[in-house]
């Protein structure tokens, strides 16, 4: 069982959830070490306290981004047997979180995903890698349990599952959530059930 935070860790999560929300609101160009602490009602010096600048807090921030997902999907590990429910509720779980922290879609589809900060890239291609890695796993926990078609590559299955997830977010955040994700998880599940689910 994970230990209590300690307060270092508490608060570093506050100063990365205040950076995310900084993104989510006005785009990376926003976020700055000042804006953070109003956010989180420390003074500056507060958050150079745990983080040497701008920079180590955007990294801290794909450091939340891996830690949710890895959460996510230990949470569905612990909680729910059978692979497709499994991945029912993963899916589920990542677009509570997505729709809920629409800085992720933008940490993943803009300036960090871009090559002038290779090192950056990397930690973001090694968060998705090791996330689509652990879809595998339960597709592949699926075609042993014969609930999920042997003749589907789990990597593509995987890569299909984050398909229905990232692209629907994007739209609710570009939609000002207009977007009904609601309705969308409930009709799109269905739908792609059919195609893994052994007939």
């Amino acid at each position: 069982m994970r230990a209590t935070k300690t307060d270092t860790e508490t608060r570093q999560e506050q100063i990365a959830e205040a950076a995310m929300e900084m993104i989510a609101t006005g785009g990376l160009a926003s976020l700055s070490i000042t804006g953070i602490a109003e956010r989180v009602g420390i003074v500056p010096s507060g958050v150079y306290r745990h983080y040497e600048g701008k920079e180590a807090v955007l990294d801290a921030v794909l450091d939340l981004l891996r830690s949710r997902l890895q959460a996510n999907v230990e949470k569905v590990r612990g909680d729910t047997p059978g692979a497709l429910a499994r991945l029912r509720a993963l899916f589920t779980l990542h677009m509570r979180m997505l729709v809920g922290k629409p800085a992720f879609p933008y940490v993943v589809f803009d300036q960090f995903a871009q090559a002038d900060r290779p090192e950056r890239w990397v930690r973001l291609r090694d968060t998705m890698c090791a996330y689509v890695h652990e879809v595998v796993r339960i597709v592949e926990e699926g075609q042993l349990e014969e609930a999920i078609r042997a003749d589907i590559p789990p990597q593509t299955a995987a890569v299909m599952f984050i398909g229905l997830v990232l692209p629907a977010a994007m739209l609710h955040r570009l939609s000002e959530e207009d977007f009904d994700t609601s309705f969308y998880v409930d009709t799109a599940w269905p739908a792609f059930v059919r195609v893994l689910k052994v007939a």
